[in-house]
């Protein structure tokens, strides 16, 4: 259960749990929203989309074995814990239980959702012919952004409203600014994951932007990008016309900025522990984003 756990990359089941649960809220308008059927509604986005990440995160560890070998040796197939036959068939069954799931609950958006994260999460990793897409560092980062950042807030947010709470479709202002702030994110976290794993992308010939920027670029520029988005947050938050909501915004992101500038006086770019400790941070403060209201 261990090697599972690791295999499945919980940090990423936790950042997609709160994240379909985040933007399921958007379209609640009333606490008589929150009924049996909503629950349900949740529970059929939540299940099949925790599958396929595990189906993404997995084959992209099936595929990157001899790296891993070197970036992350504590990983279940680098390390020795599961066979490539074991990891394998985890992934087969994740992808089947999550499209079968998507079929039978009859919401066009979620199946989307599901077979768009399937197909990004494929080409990324799979080693053919114009796949394989981790190698360069755009398209990497391109699948990941649209992934977490637009797909994850559109189609969920569809779902509900339309599919579970039966409203027409309304693009909301907390949607966009939610889809924004996650596009910042999601690129930091693109970029920023292969800080820690130079030594291994560049012996295997991964053109990651930490590869050719440098690991120091590459890290300040994250760091940047974090906090624009959350200065911009804090202006979005300011004018909102309820007082409670812009004091929790505004304070709440003020404080993430803050605590985010300390964290970075702490890091030693030459320890991968402590670039791998900051990583962690960074997927910590995107789910605290998702508790602060919009």
């Amino acid at each position: 259960l261990i090697a599972l756990y690791r295999f499945s990359r919980p940090h990423t089941v936790i950042g997609t749990i709160l994240g379909i649960i985040s933007v399921s809220l958007l379209p609640v308008q009333t606490i008589a929203d929150l009924t049996p059927t909503f629950f349900m509604g949740l529970l059929k986005a939540l299940v099949p989309s925790v599958l396929m990440n595990i189906y993404v995160v997995g084959l992209n560890q099936l595929y990157d074995v001899e790296i891993d070998k070197v970036n992350k040796p504590d990983l279940p197939l680098a390390s020795g814990d599961f066979s490539m036959e074991t990891g394998a068939t985890i992934v087969s069954i994740s992808l089947l239980m999550s499209m079968t799931m998507g079929i039978r609950f009859k919401s066009p958006p979620l199946f989307l959702a599901l077979f768009i994260s399937f197909l990004l999460g494929s080409v990324y990793s799979i080693e053919l012919p114009f796949l394989r897409w981790k190698r360069h560092a755009f398209l990497a980062a391109s699948c990941i952004l649209t992934v977490r950042a637009v797909v994850v807030q559109l189609a969920f947010f569809i779902h509900i409203q339309k599919y579970v709470l039966g409203r027409p479709l309304v693009i909301t202002r907390s949607l966009m600014f939610a889809t924004a702030f996650m596009c910042f994110f999601s690129a930091v976290i693109a970029v920023f994951k292969d800080i820690p794993d130079v030594d291994g992308d560049r012996h295997f010939g991964i053109q990651s932007f930490s590869v050719s920027q440098g690991q120091e670029r590459v890290f300040w520029l994250c760091v940047y990008m974090l906090l624009f988005a959350y200065g911009a947050a804090v202006i979005v938050g300011a004018s909102s016309c309820f007082m409670p909501s812009k004091l929790v915004t505004v304070l709440g992101h003020c404080t993430l900025a803050s605590f985010l500038w300390l964290k970075t006086q702490s890091v030693d770019l030459s320890c991968k522990a402590s670039i791998t400790s900051f990583y962690m941070f960074i997927w910590k403060a995107s789910e605290y984003f998702y508790c602060l209201p919009l």
